[in-house]
């Protein structure tokens, strides 16, 4: 099949498709493939018409070789039945000569018949021939093709992979790490400083309470002793 009536299959398959996917060398492949399918299935229909006319012929020729030996062996017999007296020699001759010239027809027919048959298993074994290479060749392009496909998968994953990566620019990418690390460290400082606030507006009492670990109740306790105010965790403070 011609690459151009090829070409026309594929964009009959791809109607919809843009022009520039008919130069798919997937699709190539698989339609050449379809194609080649396509021819072996002829091919064995070529081998099988063949074949019968092979056979055909082979039992032709052996139906006229038997025929020619069988009258052979009637002209034999003929002539020894006229020996023996069973039959007038002039009527043996006759019978014998009809035989002959039945031999012989038989025989042209068998050496007709027994070229045919050469010749067809001569073309029965070319077909074979071919069909064991077109066998050969669909299985070495179905091979190729799923080959073809999974390098082109890996293909189109790695472009897009490459092509992500090219968009994306290293120095803008630096630059905001830095910027955000820039703003962590600010962030960082600026609740330093809130922290050391909150400790400077600490009252003087407030550190010398915390340092005297809870000095404000003994005062408490001095200033009622002071005043005669007496109480005891048991009995409520007397009423003056």
């Amino acid at each position: 099949m011609g690459f151009f009536k090829r070409l026309f299959k594929i964009g009959q398959s791809e109607a919809h498709s843009l022009v520039d996917k008919l130069e798919d060398p997937i699709k190539l492949t698989e339609q050449g493939i379809r194609d080649m399918k396509e021819d072996l299935d002829s091919a064995l229909k070529a081998l099988a018409e063949v074949k019968a006319l092979a056979i055909r012929s082979r039992n032709e020729a052996s139906t006229y070789k038997s025929k020619a030996q069988d009258y052979e062996q009637k002209a034999v017999l003929l002539l020894q039945r006229a020996q023996q007296g069973a039959i007038e020699p002039s009527e043996a001759d006759r019978l014998a000569g009809i035989a002959l010239q039945k031999k012989e027809e038989n025989q042209q027919s068998y050496a007709t018949a027994y070229k045919s048959q050469k010749d067809m298993d001569s073309r029965v074994s070319q077909l074979e021939s071919k069909i064991r290479q077109m066998k050969s060749d669909i299985s070495k392009w179905e091979n190729e093709a799923r080959t073809l496909k999974a390098r082109a998968k890996v293909s189109k994953a790695t472009k897009n992979v490459n092509k992500q990566l090219a968009q994306i620019d290293s120095s803008s990418t630096v630059s905001m790490l830095e910027r955000m690390k820039d703003k962590v460290e600010k962030e960082e400082a600026l609740a330093e400083a809130y922290g050391d606030i909150a400790n400077d507006s600490k009252s003087v009492d407030d550190e010398l309470d915390s340092a005297l670990g809870g000095s404000g109740s003994d005062s408490l306790a001095a200033l009622k002793a002071k005043m005669g105010i007496l109480s005891s965790p048991d009995t409520p403070p007397a009423i003056n």
